[in-house]
């Protein structure tokens, strides 16, 4: 399984929302390239980055420091955030970014996700952000009316091979991860499916390398000192 520390970015700081709140934000570093140096020295080799900019308004705010982080460091960049045409997509990987995750632009836009997908294949990955059951939309301020079970089914048929699912209701809690949806998901379908929201300790990580997940993306709980870093690179072993 790999760990995909995580770096969220407003106003060019890394930053942390509770349930995705933006107005309950922590303010962790004024330098997030040098957390990315810190995640690649304990050993990490991917990286989550979102640009919470991005993700209100759509615009592309913080690319500079997600080309920095792409470009001097050896991680595997994965970005998401207000990512809604082709043009944003190929700007970031031109920057050098590994992977482009759609989110509200694969509810709204599936004639553009089936585009990205055509011309980017695996460079293409998809946010599942669930809120009651529900896809969650615009940075997670607005529920869309498309079931969790439908839009995954949707995204297996477009071909889309990376899913990241975030269960809101656990994102920066600190209270554990929903290991029950994950498991599901697991055995449901044939996509490469990420955990993010709530991953906060190792027996978290432990238990969903059992999954045969593809991927768990630790937030707070790296910030807080609550999960090393390096204990849990060992544990997804």
């Amino acid at each position: 399984m790999i760990i995909f520390p995580a770096i969220d970015l407003f106003d060019k700081k890394a930053v942390r929302l509770f349930k995705g709140d933006y107005q309950n934000m922590t303010v962790y570093s004024d330098n997030p390239i040098e957390i990315a140096r810190d995640f690649e020295n304990s050993g990490a080799t991917h990286i989550h980055m979102v640009d919470l900019e991005g993700a209100k308004d759509g615009t592309t705010p913080n690319i500079d420091i997600v080309r920095q982080v792409a470009t001097e460091t050896s991680l595997f960049v994965e970005i998401g955030g207000g990512i809604r045409d082709m043009a944003t997509v190929d700007k970031y990987l031109d920057a050098g970014v590994g992977r482009v995750i759609l989110g509200t632009a694969a509810v709204t836009n599936p004639e553009f996700l089936k585009a990205a997908v055509a011309k980017h294949g695996d460079k293409i990955a998809v946010g599942a952000d669930v809120k009651d059951g529900y896809i969650a939309i615009k940075g997670w301020l607005e529920k869309s009316q498309v079931t969790l079970e439908d839009f995954l089914l949707g995204m297996q048929e477009i071909g889309v091979k990376y899913i990241i699912c975030t269960d809101i209701s656990k994102d920066g809690a600190m209270r554990g991860t929903n290991l029950e949806l994950y498991r599901e998901l697991s055995q449901k379908y044939s996509m490469c499916i990420t955990a993010s929201g709530g991953v906060s300790s190792l027996d978290d990580v432990k238990e969903l390398r059992k999954m045969n997940i593809y991927g768990a993306i630790i937030g707070k709980a790296y910030y807080i000192g609550a999960i090393n870093l390096k204990d849990a690179l060992e544990a997804a072993l």
